[in-house]
């Protein structure tokens, strides 16, 4: 259920000659978009972008999607998928909200300055919307990285800064080294299967005003969720609604305050089915059902506290980064 402050934009069918993948032909026409704001910064991103993690599906899919009004791209240079994305948004630069992110590895200020622009170079851009932090790296101080961040910004590289599979404790940490612009975004795994943010670190990120970017809304694969669904819930409520599975698992996703998502799509008919997931609107009731009847895991405080401290170990002897 989304809330009616949030804006719904229609994209209308480009002037340009349509897409087409072995022949066939997807329409532009009247595909309902909701955007929603990232955080506090005025930007209005759709619901449903694009990721890029594992993604093997070339230029055509991403340009399909932006097409379909996804004009919001992930990467990462851990991905290997920069290159492909510079490709997709050439001739369309400014109308794509372009994200990526740098590799712990990276997070020294020298390393992560030459990190960015190499991003850039990539990216075939001047600027990138979004750098993110890729994930924790308890070996560089978070004062030295923030830092490098920020200078990007000073320096118009970089409009805003995130962070990724970043836990309570490590965001407020790079919130305190932060002293002129704030963190923006939190990408973390969040589906109907793996609600480990739940309760405290989304709530956190929605009281502070920090977009929660999901990645994984259809968990490693969508067979993943549907072995968590023995009651075909899924199935059943995407036959009521003219959809499919994937679509209400993406709409779960979405109807949270305060969250995008980014499914990766590797065809264009996968595409346009992640883009007009939000045409399905679910009921409080239907939502609760899901909520109640497809199993799902949470990682309790301690889990996620010797998570923490083995990344730590394996940084210190120079892996996990």
């Amino acid at each position: 259920m989304f809330s009616h402050s949030e804006k719904i934009r229609f994209s209308a069918p480009p002037q340009s000659k349509p897409i087409a993948e072995r022949g066939r032909r997807i329409s532009t026409a009247f595909i309902r978009m909701i955007h929603r704001e990232l955080g506090k910064t005025g930007v209005q991103l759709p619901i449903i972008g694009l990721g890029t993690w594992q993604y093997r599906g070339g230029v055509q899919p991403l340009r399909a999607g932006v097409a379909l009004g996804a004009c919001f791209i992930d990467t990462a240079e851990s991905y290997g998928t920069e290159e492909v994305v510079g490709e997709a948004i050439q001739g369309v630069r400014n109308k794509v909200f372009v994200a990526t992110k740098v590799a712990p590895r990276h997070f020294k200020h020298s390393r992560l300055i030459r990190s960015a622009n190499e991003s850039l170079r990539r990216l075939q851009t001047d600027y990138i919307d979004l750098y993110q932090l890729h994930w924790p790296n308890y070996t560089v101080p978070i004062e030295e990285t923030m830092g490098a961040m920020e200078d990007l910004v000073d320096s118009g590289k970089v409009r805003f800064i995130g962070v990724s599979n970043f836990m309570l404790h490590d965001l407020r940490n790079a919130q305190k080294a932060l002293r002129k612009h704030p963190i923006v975004s939190n990408q973390v795994r969040y589906n109907l299967i793996d609600r480990t943010i739940e309760p405290r670190l989304l709530h956190y990120c929605q009281e502070q005003n920090i977009g929660v970017i999901a990645h994984s809304p259809l968990a490693t694969n969508l067979t993943k969720i549907q072995e968590m669904d023995p009651n075909n819930v899924l199935s059943r409520l995407a036959k009521a609604k003219s959809g499919t599975p994937a679509q209400i698992a993406i709409n779960w996703c979405c109807s949270k305050p305060g969250v995008l998502t980014i499914p990766k799509a590797n065809s264009e008919r996968h595409v346009r089915e992640n883009s007009i997931a939000c045409d399905i609107q679910l009921s409080t009731q239907e939502l609760q059902f899901l909520d109640a009847k497809v199993r799902f895991r949470r990682r309790g405080w301690f889990e996620i506290e010797m998570r923490r401290l083995a990344r730590h170990m394996l940084q210190l002897v120079g892996k996990n980064q």
